[in-house]
């Protein structure tokens, strides 16, 4: 391992640490506020996340949202691959995915003009710390090469960090929200 592997390995543990104590505290108020957000955004392509192990649950807005255009949630297609955006319905039957997450039971692909971006830690300059696998950078990268493309990182104020390891092709979000704030770059 490298360096700045070790380095972000560190930043990693103790991020999942923290946001693992805000998820059996649930703070309510989350996902009303991410709701809020997204009300300016009605009818705009959009992609979600169905929410693994202690991530904060961004379903409610996303139900919201799919009542007045196209939610979406990300499909991993490989490694070292971008990811791909599968229509979802809150109701609509689910498979599992890779990484434990679940994706609609039938594909039904899109690109989405505004993502909500799971992490595991966030800075106050739009910064994220993800798993490691680089699928958002690279998908984000990718869209914002076509068109405009809003990046909403949504986490518990527990996830904020003070110094996050960064690589160049680390992509920032645009907006972060959390339990008890907006926060835009």
């Amino acid at each position: 391992m490298t360096a700045l592997a070790d380095i972000k390995a560190a930043a990693r543990k103790a991020a999942f640490a923290r946001r693992k104590a805000a998820f059996d505290a649930q703070i309510p108020g989350a996902a009303g506020r991410l709701s809020e957000v997204l009300a300016g955004y009605r009818g705009v392509p959009s992609s979600g996340f169905l929410p693994i192990r202690t991530e904060i649950d961004p379903r409610p807005a996303m139900a919201e949202a799919a009542a007045y255009g196209p939610v979406g949630v990300p499909v991993i297609m490989g490694k070292d691959q971008p990811l791909r955006f599968s229509r979802w319905e809150p109701d609509a039957p689910l498979r599992d995915g890779p990484f434990g997450a679940q994706i609609p039971e039938h594909d039904d692909f899109f690109d989405p003009e505004l993502l909500i971006v799971p992490l595991v830690a966030f800075d106050l300059q739009g910064n994220r710390l993800g798993y490691g696998g680089g699928f958002y950078d690279r998908t984000l990268e990718q869209l914002r090469a076509r068109r405009a493309t809003l990046a909403i990182g949504f986490a518990f104020d527990a996830q904020e960090a003070a110094d996050l390891p960064l690589e160049p092709t680390d992509q920032p979000l645009d907006m972060i929200v959390t339990e008890s704030r907006v926060l835009s770059f």
